[in-house]
Formats: C-alpha cells, structure tokens, sequence
C-alpha cells in the first residue's frame, strides 16, 4: 500500500504594504544618519583646525612684527642720541633690524631717512658708503623668534 502524500498548504500572503518596506529600511536609514552627522563633524572639526592654524600664525606674525618695531624704536632713540658710542649701537642695531624679513618697504625708507639724518647731523653727506651694507639690504636675517611667552622683563617701575 502506497500513500498519497499529503497535500501541502502554502500560505501566500499579499504584497508587503508600504509601511513594512519604510519600517524595514529603518535601521538603515538611522545608519545613513549617522554616518552623515560624523562625516559634517569631521568637516567642522577639519575646518576649525585650519583657521586656528591661521589665526595662530597671523597672531605669531603680528607679535613678530610689533617686537621688531619696539627694537626699531629703541635703536632709532640710541642712534639720535647724544653719546657717540650709543649713536654706533643704534645704526648697527637699525642695520641689523633693516635686513630682518620683518621689516616692509615703508619702513626700511623710514630707516633710511634715519640714517641719512644722523649721518648729516654728523658732518657727513647722508650718502651710503659703498662697501657698507646698505639699511635696506636685500639679505633676510630670518625669523629672530622674539615672541616666546616665558621671558621676563626687569628694570620696569
């Protein structure tokens, strides 16, 4: 005796309403969210990086420049003054300070009518000297670091 088999039942269900497709790309959607929230964090993070970068090395150049400016200031004031060895150490600082990459084309010509007046006042023509190196010398010193936070000033009232 052989038996049938028994006859099987599939159930078929209808088509998936829209709903269920939505619900089941939920967590892929929450994932898509997220990787999109971390990848405008990372940007921002990113650009943040940069501009404190710059803000930092316009900072540091102006703290550069503004130094190189006292120094200026007082080497002007030792080359007007009165003592003939002060008056030596001022034009030789203003040389220096002159081939600094700090210093622009305004005030190389400020250092340079500096120099022509003490040179007058002393008797001379207020010309350069050719085996002299000019104020305004084309020769960059470099940067002369003089922005560091971990000095000390004494001697101020």
């Amino acid at each position: 005796m052989t038996l049938s088999p028994a006859p099987l039942e599939a159930a078929l269900s209808a088509p998936a309403e829209w709903w269920q497709i939505v619900a089941a790309l939920g967590p892929l959607a929450v994932l898509a969210g997220a990787v999109l929230a971390a990848f405008i964090g990372w940007r921002t993070l990113r650009q943040k990086a940069l501009a404190d970068a710059q803000a930092l090395r316009q900072r540091t150049r102006a703290d550069d420049r503004a130094e190189w400016w006292k120094r200026t200031q007082w080497a002007l004031d030792k080359a007007l003054d009165g003592d003939e060895d002060a008056k030596a150490l001022g034009l030789a600082s203003l040389a220096v300070l002159a081939r600094s990459d700090l210093a622009r084309e305004e005030e190389l010509e400020l250092l340079d009518i500096a120099w022509q007046s003490v040179t007058e006042a002393n008797g001379g023509d207020g010309t350069w000297d050719e085996d002299v190196d000019a104020v305004d010398s084309a020769e960059p010193i470099g940067d002369n670091g003089t922005t560091s936070t971990d000095r000390t000033e004494e001697g101020r009232p």
